[in-house]
């Protein structure tokens, strides 16, 4: 017979053993403490098959929730030993910074709003893909490198949305939010000559944040482009503007929830959040200077051309 010190393993088996039926309330609230985590890495994995009302996401979590009752009921009698790993796995995820409680928390709750609260996908409508004009002069006008453009961008990002907590993974998302809060909180629309296509440089813009939509466009992808985020420039018939890379629909979520929650609920507030996919299944944001918040309505449905700034 196996002892560890003066117990046999039968004996420390019966130690740890819980008793009817707080065994099985236990094993209950254990396994939607598993399920939960268990649920959102498969739903960041899996096909998303977007069911209608969400069932596909409601049908997994079922399956998954049955998946580890079954389990757990199986070993019972190790219940407590069972707790016991599941706050190490995540209170060790925790402390070094990756998987743990509050990543937990944080993509459920985005998960749930997202649920709710869903983003709208605006159709693309390309008519004829057309050379995208005055490219070589706008190319050369988003001056990234330059100090000053460098500098309005770290201002902005001292002033806005400093002290959001979490979401380190969105960093600079949130960083091109508070970019795009700054330029557009004071841009003033200025045509350009009549009968002439006037590129302005991004650090002409600077001094007085003022131009035309493909002045707001140079100046706002120069800014972003800065600090690391990725935009591109999006051609329609009399109309250029700029949008935001976010990533995957699954990144969407919690972008959702970071602007309608956090960053701009009252801009935001019973409005939805527009974006485009492009044939990579890339998700983007409009940034345009008529936009109040990052996904604001599109100007102009109809694309002619996209310029990517990456």
């Amino acid at each position: 017979m196996i002892k560890l010190g003066n117990l046999t393993y039968q004996e420390l088996k019966e130690k740890f053993r819980i008793k009817s039926p707080w065994d099985m309330i236990i094993i209950f609230i254990l396994n939607i403490l598993i399920a939960i985590p268990v649920f959102i890495i498969a739903h960041q994995n899996l096909i998303t098959l977007d069911w209608a009302h969400h069932i596909d996401r409601i049908l997994l979590f079922i399956i998954i929730l049955i998946a580890i009752q079954l389990v757990l009921r199986a070993l019972r009698r190790v219940t407590l030993i069972s707790i016991i790993l599941y706050f190490i796995i995540l209170g060790f995820g925790t402390l070094s910074g990756k998987y743990g409680f509050r990543s937990v928390f944080e993509d459920y709750r985005s998960m749930i709003y997202t649920m709710n609260e869903d983003p709208f996908p605006q159709d693309i409508i390309i008519s004829k893909l057309l050379p995208f004009p005055n490219k070589s002069k706008i190319l050369d006008a988003v001056e990234y490198q330059n100090p000053k453009i460098r500098n309005f961008a770290l201002m902005s990002i001292n002033k806005h949305f400093k002290n959001t907590k979490g979401y380190y993974d969105h960093w600079t998302i949130i960083q091109s939010f508070a970019i795009f809060k700054e330029i557009n909180s004071h841009w003033n629309y200025v045509s350009d000559p009549k009968g002439h296509d006037y590129i302005a440089k991004a650090t002409e813009s600077l001094k007085y944040l003022s131009g035309d939509c493909d002045d707001h466009s140079i100046f706002m992808a120069a800014c972003i482009k800065s600090i690391g985020g990725t935009t591109r420039l999006i051609h329609t018939k009399g109309h250029i503007y700029p949008e935001l890379l976010i990533g995957t629909k699954k990144e969407l979520e919690q972008i959702n929830y970071l602007i309608k929650k956090v960053l701009f609920p009252k801009e935001s507030k019973n409005k939805p959040i527009n974006y485009h996919i492009d044939e990579r299944g890339n998700i983007w944001l409009n940034l345009d200077y008529t936009a109040k918040y990052p996904g604001g309505p599109f100007m102009n449905e109809e694309i002619l051309g996209a310029l990517t700034l990456d």
